[in-house]
């Protein structure tokens, strides 16, 4: 034997050693594991078919062979096939078929009134004899006996069956709890980086925000007290300089910002729209409008006002929008007045953009629109201690009304 075939060889000379590859190892596995809950139900239950009628009762093992080959269909059809094995328990006396037909019913599918009933079926099956005729009333110690063993033989496979349903119900109700807690760890570790992210976007703005107007404001007293033309120069150079490093500070913290989640600061960080920039919005609506308000625009401003009066100017903002979408060519009104304090109450601004119905002739554009508009002023009203309302008026037009008080924000 030449040293090549002896290497190939079991010891004992039993022949060449095969090996089989892990994968294909596992695939089995997991085909059996698939099939076995399958097929080994109906497997014991045509030795139990066998073993009880023998081959000789062919009414007998035909019904209970039957009732075991229905098994293969449990898990599509659990009622039916319960059924179908009951004739098996009644005339061919076999018990696993039934039982374990009764527990996957109770399995996948749990209602009580389904259950109770499939559990006196199989209890009457197991309690009349086949045939009937051999029925004896008067037995009452063995029909007492054989009652109580059907009523626990039909108990035991429900038990089982909504236990085994019980748990998996608490499985994946714990999976997703877990899953939940994930999520949730997850985004409070996010909300953790956005919140430091704001954090030392705040501190940069406000130490260097600090710092680069105090070098403006030298660079501007230099400008003015010097009568050096060189130095005046490099002053105005230093001081403009300062001044766009201030608005580039402004653009990137405001990035940071609104990456880190924290846009309302972020927006916070730009010059934010007052009443004194309404006639420019009005002029670039390219609307009929006709403005009513610049003696309040005009007028000194109160506590809490800047709050107030951007709240007033994104209501005639979006109130202007909605026109454009749903009203083509209808006539404006806006009007800002002050609302005079009442006892108890404080000042404040009413706002109120009024339409008429839209021009028959004019084309509405094709304008986005996510139907919240008139849902976030409302809220922003509100949260200002304020309130809105949104109607159409009898003419076919439309009124949007605001009242916003002073002394928030």
């Amino acid at each position: 034997m030449s040293s090549g075939d002896g290497a190939s060889r079991i010891p004992g000379g039993r022949g060449p050693r095969h090996r089989v590859p892990a994968f294909a190892r596992g695939r089995v596995a997991r085909r059996l594991r698939r099939i076995g809950p399958v097929v080994v139900p109906v497997l014991l239950s045509i030795a139990d078919a066998l073993l009880v009628n023998g081959l000789g009762m062919a009414l007998e093992l035909s019904v209970s062979v039957v009732a075991a080959a229905a098994l293969l269909l449990r898990r599509r059809w659990p009622l039916p096939v319960f059924l179908v094995t009951l004739p098996g328990l009644y005339i061919g006396y076999i018990w696993f078929a039934p039982m374990i037909a009764l527990y996957t019913l109770a399995v996948r599918r749990p209602g009580r009134a389904r259950l109770a009933c499939c559990a006196l079926l199989l209890i009457a099956a197991h309690f009349l004899p086949y045939p009937i005729s051999d029925f004896e009333p008067t037995s009452y110690r063995e029909n007492t006996l054989v009652l109580i063993d059907a009523t626990v033989s039909s108990a035991a496979p429900i038990a089982l069956g909504l236990l085994v349903h019980t748990r998996r119900e608490l499985a994946s109700r714990i999976e997703e709890l877990t899953r939940s807690m994930r999520r949730e760890d997850r985004l409070l570790a996010e909300r953790v980086k956005a919140t430091e992210r704001a954090r030392l976007a705040r501190e940069m703005h406000d130490v260097v925000a600090h710092q680069v107007s105090l070098i403006s404001l030298q660079a501007g007293a230099v400008q003015v007290s010097t009568a050096d033309e060189a130095a005046r120069t490099g002053a105005r150079t230093i001081r403009e300089l300062a001044i766009r490093t201030l608005e580039e500070l402004r653009h990137m913290v405001g990035v940071l910002r609104a990456a880190g989640g924290d846009a309302q600061e972020a927006r916070e960080l730009a010059p934010q729209p007052d009443l004194d920039e309404l006639p420019r919005l009005i002029e670039l609506s390219a609307l009929d409008v006709t403005y009513e308000g610049g003696a309040v625009a005009g007028a000194g401003r109160p506590s809490g006002a800047g709050t107030v009066e951007r709240a007033a100017y994104r209501t005639v903002q979006e109130a202007l929008t909605n026109v454009r979408k749903h009203a083509p060519g209808a006539r404006v009104r806006v009007r800002i007045d002050a609302v005079e304090p009442a006892e108890g109450a404080a000042a404040g601004l009413l706002v109120e953009i009024r339409n008429g119905p839209p021009d028959a002739s004019a084309t509405a554009p094709a304008l986005p629109g996510g139907g919240h508009g008139l849902v976030g002023l409302r809220e922003r009203a509100q949260s200002l201690g304020g309130t809105l309302e949104a109607r159409p008026t009898s003419d076919g037009g439309f009124v949007v009304r605001a009242e916003f008080p002073y002394g928030r924000g």
